[in-house]
């Protein structure tokens, strides 16, 4: 149990230190699955002062060392979203693809990955809950 503790308090000095640990955005891609979770821990949207929050998506196709391939398409954005909202975000989207690129896929998984697009979703609005319906 000593050295549980000790894991644990070896890897809180790293973060405080700003050493880097096996986390998300290191670790090795290896299922589909991964490559949209590797994606979301670089998001950082605008902040509310610069823009209104908004769903974008994203369509971007990366070669087998992870780097993108080609040119990444907005395909969707927030119908209510203004021209300043959606400049602000698009170039968050970039920013989040430079950030996380190239992506650490695993042998296997470049090969599949690959040439491939790949929709991503980065979904910043806050959903409202279920309105109640009533009867008369």
């Amino acid at each position: 149990m000593a050295r549980r503790g000790g894991k644990l308090l070896l890897v809180a000095a790293m973060l405080l230190l700003g050493i880097p640990t096996a986390t998300a955005e290191n670790a090795q891609v290896n299922t589909i699955q991964d490559i949209f979770r590797h994606l979301r821990t670089c998001w950082k949207p605008p902040p509310p002062a610069k823009a209104r929050p908004l769903d974008i998506t994203v369509v971007v196709s990366f070669n087998r060392a992870g780097n993108i391939l080609g040119h990444p398409r907005i395909t969707y954005e927030s119908a209510e979203a203004s021209d300043n909202d959606r400049l602000q975000y698009r170039i968050a989207v970039m920013e989040t693809l430079q950030r996380c690129t190239p992506v650490p896929f695993t042998d296997t998984m470049a090969g599949a990955a690959a040439g491939r697009p790949f929709a991503i979703q980065f979904r910043t609005r806050k959903t409202s809950p279920p309105t109640q319906e009533r009867r008369a």
